[in-house]
């Protein structure tokens, strides 16, 4: 495809190892075939100016640091974590086919996109994963002024007797830093339940909420909580960094964010069995799609990505430009 081998050009150009570039391609093609341009190939000039400025590495190798029985846990050792991811995915395939179950932690990591995609291939092979991610501040603690937790994103696909998958993702404030970030540029005020400003009170104004701000969690203060657990289980597991250690994943200038990921593979055959499992899918699934207004979670990406192979991706004329140059 010419838009992934363009990605994966202009990765090499800025450091990127051949495998690095190329599997960081593909998962952004990926994200940009399911409707997910925010994740897609608009994040190349991103992860190009993360190896130029030295906060990512390009000759690095993940590793796996240590392995027992169902669990292990990969050193991406700073480099952009596609590959690790990748390797860790076909560790937990591996362990969950042996033990029923695969734990692989991620340490020394950084921004892994969309994370859902990274579970397909489990639901391919009629696992079920999970997965979870810590990142750079953005939530405060409850009833606190500073940030300190990641938007820390959750993803979890299901796989179904016929047909795409269940796929859950989603992060844990109420609106992406994104679109804080596109109102600001454009001069427009955001609504309340948003963000907070530097000392912990609601905003519309989203410069405040940018200028040593906070996103607001998802579900007040149940959103924190999460933002809590999944910081503990993707650092304190890993030894990755929290979300306060590790700069904006956005600034020019920062140390290497060090964050860490979790990824779970359970094999349904070990607990109820691989058909029973199906069939209480399908139970749950024709209840959910009884009511005529029910959209199953992914469903969207799915028919995104079907008529994408079929008519192409557009991207805009200054992102393609903007790759060319990258990659010459």
């Amino acid at each position: 495809m010419e838009l992934r081998a363009l990605g994966a050009s202009a990765l090499k150009a800025a450091g990127a190892m051949p495998f690095m570039a190329d599997v960081t391609a593909e998962n952004l093609v990926t994200a940009d075939l399911q409707g997910l341009p925010t994740h897609g190939v608009s994040r190349v000039p991103f992860y190009c100016a993360m190896l130029r400025n030295g906060r990512a590495d390009g000759k690095a190798v993940p590793v796996l640091a240590s392995s027992r029985g169902g669990a292990c846990l990969v050193d991406n050792r700073d480099g952009l974590p596609y590959p690790s991811c990748r390797l860790a995915i076909a560790e937990i395939s591996r362990r969950a086919e042996e033990f029923g179950i695969g734990f692989a932690g991620i340490t020394n990591s950084g921004h892994i996109g969309a994370l859902a995609i990274h579970l397909l291939p489990l639901a391919a092979r009629g696992l079920i994963g999970i997965a979870f991610s810590n990142s750079p501040a953005a939530i405060p603690a409850w009833g606190g002024k500073r940030p300190i937790f990641g938007t820390n994103p959750f993803a979890a696909v299901f796989p179904r007797r016929e047909g795409d998958p269940i796929a859950v993702d989603l992060s844990l404030t109420t609106v992406t830093r994104g679109k804080i970030m596109l109102a600001a540029q454009r001069g427009e005020p955001i609504p309340e339940g948003w963000a907070l400003d530097r000392e912990g009170k609601p905003t519309t104004d989203p410069k405040a909420a940018l200028e040593g701000g906070s996103l607001f969690p998802m579900g007040g203060a149940k959103g924190a909580m999460l933002a809590l657990a999944f910081e503990l289980i993707c650092c304190g597991l890993t030894g990755a960094a929290f979300g306060f250690e590790a700069d904006s994943f956005f600034s020019e200038r920062g140390n290497r964010p060090r964050v860490g990921q979790v990824f779970l593979a359970v094999d349904p055959g070990a607990l109820a069995g691989r058909e029973r499992y199906l069939d209480r899918m399908e139970a749950l699934m024709t209840e959910m799609l009884a009511d005529p207004g029910v959209r199953l979670p992914g469903g969207r990406r799915f028919q995104a990505a079907a008529a994408a192979r079929a008519q192409g991706i557009e991207i805009p004329d200054d992102l393609f430009a903007q790759l060319k140059q990258l990659a010459a």
